[in-house]
């Protein structure tokens, strides 16, 4: 198996940190991972139909440590699991990862009420660029603030009633009607947006009742993620 499919999965969930304790379930067809996040402002999944990994359900409880061990391997992996390790392998090196008990992994819940959206940003190369480098220039900026006025939308890091260092970026997107002020995790979506470069088709959905969506499809891997309002 190739190592780059292993980490590009783990990268989509962990999100440079954000999330570190997850159960992994995999099948013949695919891998998954359903995840929280320690303030419960974010959760998603992540989907790999790449084979090649044992099947079974796997507590990962610190994936910065699982990270650092596959570090250590060539670009071509084996992969064999027990019941309380999984075994990574090259020509020269194996590593093992301790598996956690799967009860004190977080439990994710279902959303069983999504309400409808009400905006579609398109995700391309020069929003996801230009927001990651706004972050970086606003870094204490914890939200931006979606709003939309006549069908033009626009993001904006440091929003705020009054006067404030702030950076607006006019977007590409789709929009029922006026939508007031809505503000989301700005470091979630850095996060989402740096794991996820490159992948071919990406939508932001935004609900002025208070949730947005962003999904990804790049190939072989999916990955979906749901922002809770902060307000």
């Amino acid at each position: 198996m190739k190592k780059s499919s292993i980490e590009n999965f783990i990268n989509r969930y962990n999100l440079g940190g954000e999330v570190e304790s997850v159960k992994i379930e995999s099948t013949d067809s695919q891998m998954k991972v359903s995840f929280i996040s320690d303030d419960k402002t974010l959760l998603g999944s992540v989907t790999s139909e790449e084979g090649d990994f044992p099947n079974g359900e796997f507590g990962i409880y610190t994936t910065s440590q699982l990270k650092a061990l596959l570090g250590v391997l060539e670009s071509s992996v084996n992969v064999e699991s027990t019941d309380s390790y999984v075994k990574f392998s090259d020509n020269g090196t194996s590593v093992n990862y301790m598996l956690a008990d799967l009860s004190v992994i977080p439990v994710v819940p279902d959303l069983k009420q999504v309400p409808p959206f009400d905006a579609e940003i398109t995700l391309d190369d020069e929003f996801t660029s230009k927001f990651i480098k706004s972050k970086s220039a606003l870094n204490e900026s914890d939200t931006f603030t979606f709003s939309c006025v006549g069908g033009k939308g626009e993001v904006v890091l440091g929003y705020s009633t009054i006067n404030t260092n702030r950076i607006s970026i006019n977007v590409d997107c789709k929009c029922e009607g006026d939508i007031q002020p809505i503000s989301f995790s700005a470091k979630y979506l850095k996060e989402i947006l740096n794991a996820n470069r490159g992948s071919k088709a990406a939508t932001l959905k935004i609900s002025s009742q208070g949730l947005s969506h962003i999904q990804f499809e790049n190939d072989s891997l999916k990955s979906s993620y749901y922002l809770v309002e902060v307000k």
